[in-house]
């Protein structure tokens, strides 16, 4: 990734195309518009036909201009930067600060571009973009312009690490409601990265990074405990009271009967209710009212 800064020290992270994927590109583009010069040419010869020789020369001159230059130019205007080819190959030109091109970026890249492009077979142009370390041609240089890559593999990150074992309890005291999220950003960011940096350059910042927290928290970390595993077990921490927050802090538990269900606990008073058990006696069949006499309602009245 290119770390471009612009005008106000800002850090864009933007991956500049390289000459395969923009030769590739040009290739395209140059197909297209050769192809569709040679069929306006052809009409036009047979439209033309009764024009002397200057004329024709001069429509020839215009059409190839139109074509060549003025097509490329509308075409990157409009899109914003993409063309066909550099549609196909995941490009983009972009401003050297970022932003979308305008005419003038378009217009003094597709002028240049004629000379050291198609006149000149490429060969300036593949000189030009060898030398520059972001690829970049002379149409590139003098339009203010960068051809990016606008599809780059996304990074495979690491899960998080959980927390140590033995160590789960040991931070249910702390308050992490002041540390700062871009403090716990960079913590994550470090712990699913941890594999990646060089074991001196991992320690240093962990160390850091630890200090940090324990500042921010205002209790030091357990002695004897290695600045990676504080780390994990403080994120561990914040991710469990977060997924409380969310969440709740009850869960439905099944109790050893059958159909038996424990009622998650009060948050009140932080007692758990009595479980509630399914009966497994069969149905009582329901009694009907007396008739007269004391009888029921059958009938049947019993000896006095």
């Amino acid at each position: 990734m290119s770390q471009l800064v612009t005008g106000d020290a800002v850090v864009l992270g933007l991956q500049p195309a390289r000459l395969p994927s923009r030769a590739l590109s040009v290739c395209i583009d140059l197909v297209l518009a050769w192809t569709l010069y040679v069929l306006l040419s052809l009409a036009l010869l047979a439209v033309t036909a009764s024009l002397d020789d200057a004329a024709l020369a001069a429509v020839q001159v215009g059409l190839f201009l139109l074509v060549l230059v003025g097509v490329p130019v509308a075409v990157e205007t409009l899109s914003q930067g993409r063309s066909v080819g550099k549609l196909l190959c995941g490009l983009r030109v972009v401003r050297e600060d970022g932003g979308p091109v305008r005419f003038r970026h378009a217009l003094v890249r597709g002028a240049t571009g004629l000379v050291e492009i198609q006149m000149s077979f490429g060969v300036i142009a593949c000189a030009a973009s060898l030398v520059s370390a972001r690829g970049r041609r002379l149409g590139d240089v003098f339009g203010g312009a960068l051809v990016v890559r606008e599809r780059v593999p996304a990074a495979q990150g690491a899960p998080v690490p959980p927390a140590p074992p033995g160590q789960a309890g040991s931070f249910d005291g702390l308050d992490l409601s002041r540390v700062p999220d871009g403090l716990w950003l960079a913590v994550r960011q470090y712990l699913t990265r941890a594999g990646q940096l060089d074991a001196d350059v991992g320690r240093s910042m962990a160390g850091r990074l630890a200090a940090d927290v324990a500042a921010w928290t205002g209790a030091p970390a357990p002695e004897g405990l290695p600045a990676p595993a504080y780390l994990a077990g403080v994120l561990a921490e914040r991710q469990r009271r977060e997924a409380q927050r969310a969440f709740g802090a009850g869960q439905f538990e099944r109790a050893p009967g059958p159909d038996a269900v424990v009622a998650p606990a009060s948050r009140a008073g932080g007692e758990r209710d009595s479980a509630v058990r399914a009966s497994a006696a069969p149905p009582v069949p329901e009694e009907r009212d007396a008739g007269p006499g004391g009888g029921s309602a059958t009938g049947f009245v019993p000896p006095a």
